[in-house]
């Protein structure tokens, strides 16, 4: 067979022999992008509860405590955790990139009452279960900016800044109490002990509330135009919620805060101030849908976005192994 392919080439005019050549150098290229993918792509497909003990299921939600805490803190006051409660750090590194925010006279003080209360949250996990130092935390406006031009698709120009003004810090905020809220609706189910239940849904009760807040505010300017971009902010909010649930891979569990009277309550409004399934219950995701979210990966072994080195504690290490 070679010997015949050989002889053919020999009588075969230059300009073919360039292009078998060319073709074999495509196939093995081919081959080989074909073989990365499949090492490298993402595992979407696992949607079900994960093996874990009450301590290890609750402490995973310190990961975002920390985070919404340190938002909320810096935006609110310019200053985080290790100002306002230096010792439930527990020996973590600051946050990256955090900044005060250009907050309203409406909008500044629901911020600081945020803040408070996820110290608060903080300090109720510590001491009931016990803790791990806070996470590295990308906070930065570049970290805000490249996640929302992830959502949109295309570069925003110029680049988010969620620092800028209330109704900028309002949408930021869009991606943090929503998770930590189906973070516990998926928690809870899974405890054992009823003490731990009563503590995840005294949690989840006020992080629910910071969600409606902040869904209710946004859903009052739903047609404002965001400067200087020609989406609004009801716009906005649909998109952040595709690329939750495209990171999530685990179908819709996110809506946005207007949607076609099909998906509103009772498919009779389309209004959607609460994000809630077809009977009007919230969603939940599982610990592995949360980190290919915060990641913003689609990788719960693949650290990044919120979390350059990746979250901590059992659950979000084990994975981290993997990587």
């Amino acid at each position: 067979m070679a010997t015949s392919i050989i002889s053919y080439l020999d009588l075969a005019s230059r300009p073919a022999l360039v292009f078998v050549v060319a073709l074999l150098q495509y196939y093995l290229i081919s081959l080989n992008h074909l073989v990365f993918s499949a090492k490298s792509a993402p595992n979407y497909n696992y949607c079900g509860p994960i093996e874990a003990n009450d301590t290890d299921l609750i402490q995973f939600a310190l990961n975002l405590e920390f985070l919404e805490a340190e938002f909320f803190l810096y935006g609110a006051f310019g200053e985080g955790l290790d100002a306002i409660s230096p010792n439930l750090a527990l020996g973590g590194p600051p946050p990256i990139g955090a900044h005060k925010a250009n907050l309203n006279p409406l909008v500044a003080p629901i911020i600081q009452e945020f803040g408070y209360q996820e110290v608060g949250h903080l300090r109720a996990i510590i001491t009931n279960i016990g803790g791990f130092p806070r996470p590295l935390l990308n906070l930065s406006r570049e970290n805000f900016a490249a996640l929302f031009d992830q959502a949109a698709g295309f570069p925003l120009t110029p680049p988010f800044d969620p620092y800028a003004n209330s109704v900028n810090y309002l949408l930021a905020s869009y991606t943090l109490p929503y998770m930590g809220l189906v973070a516990y609706v998926g928690t809870i189910p899974n405890l054992t002990e009823p003490t731990n239940c009563r503590l995840v849904a005294s949690l989840l009760g006020v992080e629910a509330g910071q969600d409606a807040v902040i869904r209710t505010l946004l859903y009052n300017m739903a047609h404002w135009k965001v400067f200087p971009y020609t989406l609004t902010v009801a716009d906005f909010t649909n998109l952040i919620l595709g690329l939750r649930n495209k990171l999530g891979g685990c179908g819709i569990k996110d809506e946005g805060i207007i949607v076609p009277d099909k998906l509103g309550a009772e498919n009779r409004t389309c209004s959607n101030v609460l994000s809630a399934d077809p009977d009007s219950l919230s969603y939940a995701r599982t610990q592995p849908e949360i980190l290919r979210i915060v990641y913003a990966t689609g990788d719960e072994s693949v650290p990044g976005g919120f979390y350059p080195r990746g979250a901590n504690g059992n659950i979000a290490r084990r994975f981290l192994n993997d990587y």
